[in-house]
């Protein structure tokens, strides 16, 4: 399977999100160290997913369709909202819930989409 990286990484992004998530629900100082994490292994799923929707670099492509660019693009811009975050929600307890909430709510759709595009890929 050549999603499976893609998958991994995706994977323990999101478990690890989730623990992230339920420290901060539970009003816990995340470590830097488990955010550095959260966020290394998102960017490099993103990295490898990308990689595998150009294609190789002799020209054959691995996987096309709508579905796996959809999850890129939320996964990218779960991404970009997981990185503003802190910047918008510096102030304000209630912008940070926000942020957070939609950095989630994004992310978990992304994932879902690629998990579908995986699940229906003809290979």
């Amino acid at each position: 399977m050549k999603a499976l990286p893609v998958v991994i990484f995706f994977g323990a992004a999101a478990c690890l999100g989730v623990i992230l998530g339920l420290q901060y629900l539970k009003g816990i100082r995340s470590k830097p160290v488990m955010i550095g994490m959260h966020l290394l292994l998102g960017a490099a799923g993103l990295e490898v997913m990308v990689m595998t929707l150009a294609g190789a670099p002799d020209g054959t492509v691995m996987w096309t369709g709508t579905l796996g660019r959809a999850a890129a693009g939320f996964l990218a811009a779960a991404l970009f909202i997981g990185i503003l975050s802190p910047m918008v929600g510096r102030r304000s307890r209630q912008t940070m819930n926000i942020a957070l909430a939609t950095h989630a709510t994004v992310a978990s759709v992304g994932v879902v989409l690629l998990l579908a595009w995986v699940a229906f890929a003809q290979t």
